[in-house]
């Protein structure tokens, strides 16, 4: 059975797309973007991986 670990990361919307391609390399899956705790200017992205993989 496979286990899991997440991550919780801010995104900086005018970067969003290389903060994602530098975590994608190190093996991170995006399961989801949501609005952070201060409004829709910035976001939060969820991700996860297998356990053990780096």
């Amino acid at each position: 059975m496979t286990t899991w670990e997440y991550a919780t990361i801010p995104l900086l919307t005018h970067n969003t797309k290389a903060i994602l391609d530098q975590w994608g390399e190190d093996g991170w899956e995006l399961v989801q973007v949501v609005p952070g705790p201060t409004g829709s200017a910035n976001l939060v992205a969820y991700l996860k991986r297998p356990k053990g993989e780096r």
